[in-house]
């Protein structure tokens, strides 16, 4: 039997301390042989949870805990597919919202003047155009699907060698959907600005005849046999699927079974994750657009990284089907693209109730680029923007370290801050530059701030949630195969989520909802937020599902303070010389199309996202 010792020296060791609730004894007594949990285990873990039980009350427990035990073997013995999702679903309207459902027909930009021509010599000269002038040339019949699609081929494998964005390629399937394009448009069958339009989806959305490996090792031969939902609308749409690119293993970072996928801006730096490739390809111009997704900052952190414009939508807006689930009530499916504009055609043609997702709203997506972005009424997180580098972090420990291990430790972690430190403080101007434009630009700014919560504490719902979602990983020890096994990689979050009580998921759960609540007061009387893009706003509208629209927002310069490391795998090496800096813009929930609209008249303004990195192939 595990005595009391043992089983704390345990627990503490995997950093479960304070955490673990007799729920899970019955784990703790497979492991002993027993398949019984015991008076003692109980008193064990009692003393380690901080729930105090009377001794008279620990011998009337024992049946109920170990039926549970039962309970949960029958339910193991099902084998639930990634696929099947809680019986509870998530839903952001707090009450008194009010959706808008009356679509209209979508209103876009004038024709692009860069599209009236369609003498290219070469025409690698399109691989970074905008979604607007491909559609504008590929509509006139200037440029063909197939020529296009041929050039981001070979574009792709070109540089593929270099920045590692490709898992598969899907070059028969996209030639054939290509010539398709071609005769229909030949034909005056023009399905719409995406009409023949190439793009790549990250691997984690299924698409039929090609494996589907959710970049994870032990999932590289994965066959899903449907396309997702997404993938669906962009055919019918007519766009063309040229390859399915990188994500990090299990949609976390930019570290895949294949290795690291680079930034193309500097290819000694991860392109930053979990979108990517998807990421790392549009800024690449080796796609028009691409489909990421987002829980936890997996498309505003690689935008950001990558130089890219990318949108997260509202939660409950696009239909996830036929993606892999990581957290049912915060993931998020969203385009990846150069300019905001791209990212309104995308998202209307893959918006909406599918009959299966059953979190997506009737919501309305109308996008009409010539509203009034004047009126809106805009307000900007001015503490944030305020806040000097290093506010808010911890005193660094005064006594001595107890072991030359802890030492190396705390000497990590300071040069760490100190970089983060420094790059923040270069960095303080572009934030500030922005803030000038937008006055510039008659943008009456008013303060805004986001209510104070433990919202960290919240993630809880998403680590249970990915832990429920790739329990028989953890269970089977196949969770050994992933490449990254750190602290603070998915294996280890997986074990460690066991142990959160299911009490306390649903006290996060309704703390959440309270924060909820909160956010949407502040949203009653703005419609755009301005906002650093690195701060707590990110793990804040993930949790309350409000949209984002990310923004390149400026080159650093050459003196720019270098990362402390050149080594691609390590997420220190961020920021630098010669990358992009980046801003965001929050809506309201459902509020894409002003919040869009807002963001175009900023990008347009400013025109950072006209800047493309030089790329060298390699040997």
């Amino acid at each position: 039997m595990l005595d009391r010792r043992n089983f704390m020296k345990t627990c503490s060791g995997m950093g479960l301390a304070g955490s673990l609730l007799p729920g899970v004894l019955w784990a703790q007594a497979q492991a002993e042989g027993s398949k019984k949990i015991t008076k003692e285990m109980i008193e064990n873990a009692a003393a380690i949870a901080d729930v105090p039980i009377s001794d008279e009350y620990k011998d009337m427990m024992l049946e109920n805990l170990n039926n549970h035990a039962k309970g949960f073997e029958e339910i193991y013995k099902l084998h639930i597919p990634n696929s099947v999702e809680p019986a509870l679903l998530f839903d952001p309207v707090v009450p008194g919202m009010k959706l808008d459902t009356m679509r209209k027909p979508m209103r876009v930009s004038k024709a692009p003047a860069s599209s009236a021509s369609g003498a290219h010599k070469n025409l690698e000269e399109l691989a970074f155009a905008s979604v607007r002038e491909l559609a504008e040339l590929v509509r006139t019949k200037k440029v063909s699907s197939v020529a296009l699609t041929e050039m981001y081929l070979g574009r792709l494998k070109k540089y593929d060698t270099t920045l590692k964005f490709v898992v598969t390629l899907t070059e028969e399937r996209a030639l054939a959907q290509a010539k398709k394009a071609d005769a229909e448009i030949a034909a005056g069958k023009y399905r719409g600005p995406l009409h023949g339009l190439p793009w790549g989806a990250k691997d984690l959305l299924a698409v039929k005849g090609y494996r589907t490996t959710w970049g994870a090792g032990g999932f590289e031969n994965q066959m899903i046999d449907e396309d997702a939902e997404v993938v669906k609308r962009l055919d019918e749409a007519g766009a063309v699927l040229v390859a399915k690119l990188t994500l990090g293993a299990l949609a976390q970072g930019d570290i895949w079974f294949g290795g690291v996928t680079r930034n193309p801006w500097n290819t000694k730096q991860g392109s930053s994750g979990s979108s990517a490739g998807p990421a790392s390809a549009t800024a690449a111009g080796c796609v028009a657009f691409s489909i990421g997704s987002e829980t936890l900052g997996s498309i505003s952190s690689p935008s950001t990284r990558c130089g890219c414009t990318g949108l997260r939508p509202s939660f409950g807006l696009v239909p996830r089907t036929g993606a892999m689930a990581l957290s049912w009530s915060m993931d998020k499916l969203g385009p990846i693209c150069r300019a905001v504009e791209d990212c309104a055609l995308v998202l209307d043609a893959i918006y909406g109730p599918d009959g299966h997702d059953r979190t997506v709203k009737p919501a309305a997506f109308n996008w009409d680029a010539t509203l009034d972005w004047k009126k809106l009424r805009v307000g900007y997180l001015k503490a944030d923007f305020e806040r000097k580098p290093g506010e808010g972090q911890e005193p660094p420990i005064e006594e001595p370290a107890a072991t030359p291990e802890e030492q190396k430790r705390r000497d990590e972690q300071k040069k760490r801050q100190e970089a983060a430190q420094a790059r923040a403080e270069y960095d303080r101007k572009y934030n500030d530059a922005a803030l000038a434009k937008l006055r510039d630009m008659g943008v009456n700014l008013i303060p805004a701030e986001l209510p104070k919560f433990p919202y960290d504490a919240m993630v809880a719902m998403l680590t249970s949630e990915a832990a429920a979602a790739f329990d028989d990983l953890t269970r089977s020890g196949k969770d050994k195969l992933l490449t990254m096994q750190r602290e603070f990689d998915w294996p280890n979050g997986f074990r460690s989520a066991r142990f959160i009580p299911a009490v306390e998921y649903i006290q996060a759960a309704r703390a959440r909802r309270m924060a909820m609540d909160a956010v949407a007061k502040v949203f009653d009387d703005f419609d755009v937020i301005v906002a650093p893009t690195q701060g707590q706003q990110l793990v804040i509208t993930n949790l309350t599902g409000n949209p984002a629209v990310i923004l390149p927002n400026g080159l650093r310069g050459s003196d720019a303070p270098k990362p402390p490391s050149d080594d691609p795998a390590d997420f220190r090496n961020a920021g630098g010389p010669g990358t992009m800096a980046s801003l965001t813009f929050l809506g309201k929930l459902y509020g894409e199309a002003p919040l869009l609209a807002f963001a175009r008249a900023y990008q347009d303004a400013t025109g950072f996202h006209l800047l493309h990195p030089t790329l060298t192939p390699a040997p």
